[in-house]
């Protein structure tokens, strides 16, 4: 199914000369993926501190791109410069979850909001991307199957943001798309495991 991450491609071009400045400039991966967990642990426990000054929640949807943008950097920092490195495996993925905990959380804290289904989001989004992880367990590879990747929730929880701090979303309306992200959450679940099965099953991956 379709997926933002599949766009992933056309994005890395254009950061591709970005990329090579940072790198003649000595920054590392590792410091690209702990720079965009810090800043979105900072927001996290701002937006959670002060969730009656709605319009910080914009702070999310321009956090949200840039966290993307810097998310494919630390990527091409590893793989095209000869970066990659066991511990870096390690920090993308806890640092990705990491930040997103912190960046959804906050929505628990809006007035009307449902704070199970915001918990709800977060714990499958957790588990999905612990699902894409395990592919390589059984014998296929690292999956980032949709329709609620990373990238995506990353969109969605922008797009969030934005009404909140332009006050276009009232409460019901919040509930109800996160009701939506968490139905997808969980087609995305169901999708990666069977994925990774079916890979898995293929003649060449058989062991």
């Amino acid at each position: 199914m379709l997926s933002i991450y599949q766009l992933k491609p056309a994005f890395q071009n254009l950061l591709r000369p970005g990329v090579k400045r940072l790198y003649d400039r000595g920054v590392t991966a590792n410091q690209v993926t702990l720079f965009a967990a810090v800043v979105s642990v900072l927001l996290g426990i701002l937006l959670l501190a002060l969730p009656q000054h709605t319009w910080l929640f914009a702070l999310i949807p321009l956090w949200m791109l840039l966290r993307m943008a810097l998310n494919a950097v630390d990527g091409m920092l590893a793989r095209e410069f000869g970066q990659q490195s066991r511990l870096g495996a390690y920090l993308n993925e806890l640092c990705d979850l990491i930040a997103d905990c912190a960046l959804f959380l906050p929505f628990a804290l809006l007035p009307g909001v449902s704070p199970l289904l915001v918990v709800l989001v977060v714990v499958f989004a957790l588990i999905s991307e612990y699902a894409g992880v395990l592919g390589p367990m059984v014998g296929a590879s690292r999956r980032y199957d949709g329709p609620m990747g990373k990238s995506d929730r990353a969109f969605c929880f922008g797009v969030l943001g934005a009404g909140v701090a332009c006050e276009l979303l009232p409460a019901v309306w919040l509930n109800g798309l996160l009701a939506v992200i968490l139905a997808l959450l969980l087609y995305t679940l169901y999708n990666r495991v069977r994925q990774g099965l079916a890979e898995a099953a293929q003649p060449t991956n058989s062991k």
